[in-house]
């Protein structure tokens, strides 16, 4: 054997192919770190996620336009803003995204890929996450700087905050998956608008008619933001009948979900 095949040879040995998929971890961080970076280049989805939340923060802390009752305004309105934060990202900018891509049939590629279906949520669900710790820092940073004094348990915001993400993703990967794109647009826009309104985020659920009241009270944003409120503002416990609200909500939702979500 000559030198020249031996050093083939060996060059062959060295960089012989290794076919098969990455481990199943590195794929999800991987897909995680594309969707991220995807959610946070969108303009429309980042002025949905963090421009507007940040906005309604300061316009109505700094100027009372509504009557939030007792104390600074700001005192109110942080916990219901970072609620509508998990809801512009867990739920609406989500939706949106996801039933553009069921439409371009790029879900329909990925699930072809070695990365199973549900790696590729749970790659989405990180990516939501990653966003909303980004949005709490942030909204957390200019509520501070408007006077914000926030009391209660960390672990009970955190709570709360995980429940009200599994059930707005829930929600969303429902429409994203049953309807349309251009559905999905109007109609994921459309609850949160009416959310905004109606959800106890900027206007206290006692200004509504008690009738309107018996029903806002379990939407999961109206739990989201009362519970958050209850812990932030008041410095309560566990608000469990908001938790068990959320819960109900997540199961629904994350089962609804699994059932009807249509890939193609």
């Amino acid at each position: 054997m000559t030198a020249v095949e031996t050093g083939a040879g060996a060059a062959t040995g060295t960089f012989a192919p290794r076919p098969g998929a990455a481990p199943l971890p590195r794929m999800i961080r991987a897909q995680a770190a594309l969707e991220t970076r995807m959610l946070l280049r969108n303009g429309e989805q980042l002025l949905l996620t963090v421009i507007i939340p940040t906005l309604l923060l300061v316009l109505f802390s700094a100027v009372r336009i509504i009557d939030t009752g007792a104390g600074k305004s700001v005192d109110f309105l942080a916990p219901g803003i970072l609620g509508l934060a998990v809801l512009s990202t867990a739920f609406t900018g989500q939706a949106i995204a996801t039933g553009f891509e069921r439409r371009y049939g790029v879900l329909k590629r990925l699930a072809a890929s070695p990365l199973p279906r549900w790696g590729l949520m749970t790659a989405k669900t990180c990516a939501v996450l990653v966003t909303e710790v980004l949005q709490a820092v942030l909204l957390t940073v200019v509520a501070l700087a408007l006077g914000w004094s926030p009391q209660g348990n960390p672990f009970s915001v955190a709570l709360l905050l995980l429940l009200g993400t599994a059930a707005f993703s829930g929600l969303g990967l429902l429409m994203a998956g049953t309807l349309k794109a251009e559905a999905t647009l109007a109609a994921a826009n459309l609850v949160f608008l009416l959310l905004l309104v109606g959800g106890g985020v900027i206007v206290p659920l006692t200004k509504f008619p008690e009738a309107a009241q018996q029903v806002l009270q379990f939407l999961p944003i109206s739990a989201l933001s009362d519970g958050l409120r209850e812990v932030l503002q008041h410095g309560a416990g566990l608000p469990w009948g908001d938790v068990g609200i959320l819960a109900v909500w997540a199961v629904v939702g994350l089962g609804a979900a699994a059932k009807f979500f249509r890939w193609e």
